[in-house]
């Protein structure tokens, strides 16, 4: 019997996006929360006194020069070395591009798979073989998992690949490759990297992606940590998720369709914000929230949105240690409607554009003199054009939302 640990897309010192947007955020503890969660993977590899520990690709981050974060890794790698713990891991597409990767000296106890060719090691104990490649550079189209060797006779095998398999949302189609070409391998493992869910592809044989070993920002939700693999006889027996993550991502939705009042909201919110601190078992916690839905409260609520804000922080900051990244307003009163109420009016082309989702409509100079001209209630915390295309989006149907909510009350009056 033996185990082993199998983890991927560390992005150590890699920087967390959106984390100044509440003043009284932990900024420095969600910096940090990449180095410290790693530091939670290396005890739980000395507690569990595993066999080996499998990296899968980007352990560091191409735009980062600082040789402090390659110092880090070696530190951490000598402390296996002492447990007695070797290490195999491969390049992915963020290590392809990392100046900190070509230039760091290992540890004997390390071995980092070439980017020639696929390159076999083997453990005489426990008996492992593991195949893997590197990426020779970021952008790897071709197929590697077919160059990989044939398994190794009367030894457990492993792949180590970071792939994105037939394609992911929200990930580069690298070293692509089918879920078959892994199965006809004949391996008794696949650890896999570069997707940032955790995900069990395949039990026949496991093929496996850990997921990231921390989220960064709103996209990354929910725990983080690595696979923990336990191997008996020759087969997998048991494999198990093991939360490491310090500071935990979350997007909740809640519907205002009952709320009437502020007393109502409050609670709402108070009960589903302590359901997602209970989840994340003491961490900190970084919660964008969206009201949505038709409202019988939605007057209130656009009429002073700063003051809602503040109310919502303020009550999730009493809940513990949850700071909210983002809070998005689209809701709507009971019975409004649509966009297709305003039919001649000036405002048409701009819903059109929207409701189409063709968003690309707005390039950004073009959308940037837009928001300067809107009053800044309706931008509040985000009052630039965001880099993202997905959060560009996100901001002109919020504010989409918004206008069509501030029409429909004029109407009114």
């Amino acid at each position: 019997m033996f185990t082993f640990l199998h983890a991927a897309d560390i992005h150590l010192d890699s920087p967390l996006k959106n984390l100044a947007v509440r003043e009284e955020a932990p900024v420095e503890t969600i910096r940090g929360a990449a180095r410290r969660a790693f530091d939670n993977l290396i005890e739980l590899a000395v507690v569990e006194q595993v066999d080996f520990l499998l990296l899968a690709g980007d352990l560091y981050d191409g735009s980062w020069k600082d040789y402090n974060t390659g110092l880090f890794f070696i530190d951490r790698m000598r402390r296996l070395r002492k447990a007695g713990i070797p290490v195999v891991l491969v390049s992915g597409n963020h290590d392809a591009a990392s100046r900190i990767t070509r230039a760091l000296r290992l540890p004997d106890n390390v071995t980092h798979l070439s980017s020639r060719s696929p390159q076999t090691i083997q453990l005489e104990d426990p008996g492992v073989a593991i195949h893997g490649q590197s990426y020779p550079r970021r952008a790897v189209s071709e197929n590697l998992a077919l160059a990989y060797p044939d398994p190794v006779p009367d030894l457990f095998n492993i792949g180590l690949l970071h792939t994105a398999l037939t394609g992911r949302p929200g990930h580069e189609p690298y070293a692509p490759c089918t879920r078959d070409d892994l199965i006809h391998k004949g391996y008794d493992y696949w650890a896999l990297g570069h997707i940032h869910q955790r995900e069990e592809v395949c039990r026949d044989p496991w093929i496996v992606f850990p997921g990231n070993l921390q989220g960064r920002y709103i996209r990354e939700t929910g725990a983080k940590g690595a696979t923990l693999v336990r191997v008996e006889h020759g087969q997998v027996a048991e494999v198990e998720f093991r939360e490491l993550d310090v500071v935990r991502w979350s997007f909740l939705r809640l519907d205002c369709g009952d709320i009437h009042s502020e007393g109502e909201l409050l609670e709402q919110a108070g009960t589903v914000f302590q359901q997602e601190a209970d989840l994340a078992d003491g961490r900190p916690l970084m919660l964008r929230l969206e009201l949505h839905g038709p409202c019988p409260f939605h007057g209130e609520l656009v009429r002073d949105l700063r003051y809602w804000e503040h109310a919502l922080e303020g009550l999730a900051i009493d809940i513990g240690e949850i700071w909210l990244e983002k809070i998005l307003f689209h809701t709507r009163r009971p019975g409004n409607p649509d966009s297709a109420t305003l039919k001649g009016s000036p405002m048409e082309p701009f819903f059109q554009a929207v409701d189409s989702e063709a968003v690309e409509f707005f390039e950004a100079p073009e959308l940037q003199k837009l928001l300067d001209r809107l009053p800044a209630e309706l931008l509040r915390t985000q009052p630039l054009l965001p880099e993202d295309p997905d959060e560009q989006q996100l901001l002109v149907r919020e504010i989409r939302d918004m206008v069509l909510a501030r029409i429909l009350e004029q109407g009114d009056q």
